[in-house]
């Protein structure tokens, strides 16, 4: 039996991570992720695995079971690092959801600074079940209930998660059979959490997790016929300077729930945020466009006219988003949506939003812009002194639109939107 689980998950292994070189792993030194170390360091075959623990600081032996994590993975033959979460005042308010954020964010940077290409998480089937009854009890739709992904972009990493067809149970008796100890968190008793009360209803209710797995595919099923044909939907639609533009009538005579996905993947889009705006806003703001009316909604704002649904930064989003000074390279990245490349750069030089006071030195009519659209684009600074923009300045239209060691690039394309009408 030990031999058939190990073959099932190498087999993930192979689809889900065979094309990667450099892997991570997330290791708390609970059962589940023992198991995933344990099997992918057999599995590993000449690829650069590496584990990390990130450790909360929420216990009082959590920094020593994090060293002994890391003596786990030595004895494996894999580099092992500590990531240790700061806690902020604000991250008491929802202590788990915080520490779930940063176990993310800190894992991702690990990764990157290894040059890793994918990290593994050890989510199980068991796992599939109680975030099936967790976001039902917060009356989820059919994205939410859907099955973990095992494949996912996010934080600037890809997350892999080779187990969701394995049962925890299963796992812990694969572990004691090969003689492999593992750490129980005694946090997993404790009923304060969410998790922990979805896992004692599972056990009253005595469901198999693979009967909620099993509804979690169907629905997962269901959510890409939807994202196929919001993405038909969205065909013709238009980049241009920074902003977005979906065809308006294919728009209006979809059916409402893909014209929420449209407007929610255009939102995240324009404003680079990874969640979705609440849906009581998504409403009104489809309200208003069905009525022909321009409406702000998430730093965006959303203007229909005959042809087109289109959508720019609004400016005072723009305004706030934080300067980027220009890096040694010359290059920096602004409001999540710009790039810039200065062939020779200067000290203090910047980028930040070109804003309405300084329009009157653009000719930003010409170049097909409304006044609050030219606003929100991007300007290389350099103090108050403003250097460049893309679009053309009035005192020489004719000319580049800029010095000519200067490029600036939007950092999102048609592409980008099919990726979010798809993303998880």
């Amino acid at each position: 039996m030990s031999d058939l689980l190990r073959a099932r998950v190498e087999a993930e292994l192979d689809r889900l991570a065979g094309d990667f070189g450099r892997i991570g792993i997330a290791f708390s030194g609970g059962g589940d992720s023992a198991a995933l170390l344990h099997l992918a360091a057999r599995w590993r075959q000449g690829r650069v695995v590496m584990a990390a623990t990130v450790d909360h600081g929420l216990r009082p032996d959590s920094l020593a079971e994090a060293e002994a994590a890391g003596d786990t993975a030595r004895t494996l033959g894999l580099s092992h690092s500590i990531l240790h979460w700061q806690r902020g005042p604000e991250d008491r308010a929802n202590l788990m959801a915080a520490a779930r954020d940063a176990r993310l964010r800190l894992l991702a940077d690990w990764a990157r600074e290894h040059a890793l290409e994918a990290v593994l998480l050890g989510h199980t089937l068991d796992d599939q079940a109680e975030t099936f009854l967790m976001r039902l009890a917060r009356g989820a739709g059919v994205d939410g209930l859907s099955a973990m992904a095992d494949h996912r972009e996010s934080e600037g990493m890809v997350w892999l998660r080779p187990l969701t067809g394995c049962g925890r149970q299963e796992l812990r008796d694969w572990l004691a059979r090969q003689g492999i100890g593992w750490v129980d968190d005694p946090s997993n008793d404790n009923t304060a959490f969410e998790r922990v009360r979805m896992r004692k209803a599972l056990e009253m209710l005595g469901i198999a997790p693979e009967s909620f797995a099993t509804s979690a595919r169907n629905l997962a099923s269901a959510r890409q016929a939807l994202q196929e044909i919001a993405v038909r939907t969205a065909a013709g639609a238009e980049v241009a300077s920074g902003s977005l533009a979906l065809p308006l009538q294919p728009f209006l005579a979809a059916p409402s729930e893909i014209r929420r996905r449209l407007l929610v993947a255009a939102l995240r889009w324009m404003n680079g945020q990874e969640y979705p705006a609440r849906r009581d806003k998504i409403a009104h703001a489809l309200d208003a466009v069905g009525m022909g009316r321009k409406v702000t909604l998430e730093g965006s704002i959303l203007m229909p006219d005959a042809q087109w649904l289109r959508l720019i930064r609004e400016p005072a989003a723009a305004a706030r988003a934080p300067a980027a000074p220009l890096d040694a390279q010359g290059r920096a990245e602004w409001d999540g949506r710009w790039s810039v490349e200065v062939a020779a750069p200067d000290a203090g030089q910047e980028l930040r939003a070109l804003g309405h006071d300084a329009l009157n030195a653009f000719d930003w009519r010409a170049a097909g812009l409304g006044f609050d659209e030219a606003a929100s684009l991007p300007a290389l600074w350099q103090g108050q002194r403003l250097i460049a923009a893309p679009i053309a300045q009035k005192e020489r239209p004719s000319g580049p639109p800029n010095p000519p060691d200067v490029h600036f690039r939007p950092l999102r394309g048609p592409l980008h939107l099919r990726g979010l009408l798809f993303s998880h």
